[in-house]
């Protein structure tokens, strides 16, 4: 082989490598046990914010496209209604709400979260006006959003039958 049929092979080669895209950086690991976390100290902190009568705050976990799918009543769409909902909840003396074996499951791209658990949800009983307990399943859709944060875009709330009496405050 000629030099120059090499120069010009190299020239051709060092052309070509110079158009090519350099290698994307490796995105960062999904930390699943760290979303699996801040999922539920997320859904802990909506669960003190009606504890404590404060709907603002509860709803402000709510991502803009948030759907709400509760038993016997209208879904609420977006934040807005949500609000107007939540309010009108907490204007009862006698609403408390706890929640029993959460589960949170992550998606392995690390986009996605679902809660679930069980609840026990105390209010009054519009026709007997005496405090009563339903309880029921409870499912959140998370959604990373476009700066991070993890914000809810959908909420399931079933209850598992009728409502019993409340226990006698102690």
């Amino acid at each position: 082989m000629s030099k120059t049929t090499l120069a010009a092979c190299a020239a051709i080669a060092l052309t070509l490598a110079a158009c090519s895209k350099p290698a994307e950086p490796a995105k960062p690991a999904v930390d699943l046990a760290k979303i699996e976390a801040d999922v539920k100290a997320d859904m802990f902190a909506v669960v003190d914010a009606v504890n404590a009568r404060d709907a603002e705050k509860a709803v402000s976990h709510d991502a803009p496209n948030f759907v709400g799918m509760f038993h016997g009543g209208p879904n609420t769409n977006g934040p807005a209604e949500e609000l107007a909902l939540t309010k009108q909840q907490l204007n009862d003396p006698n609403v408390k709400l706890e929640v029993s074996n959460p589960v949170v499951d992550v998606a392995a791209s690390g986009d996605m979260a679902v809660w679930r658990s069980g609840y026990a949800f105390t209010f009054t009983d519009p026709k007997t006006k005496a405090a009563v307990v339903e309880n029921g399943n409870w499912v959140t859709v998370y959604r990373v959003q476009p700066d991070g944060a993890w914000k809810q875009s959908l909420a399931v709330v079933s209850d598992t039958g009728p409502a019993k009496p409340a226990a006698p405050a102690t």
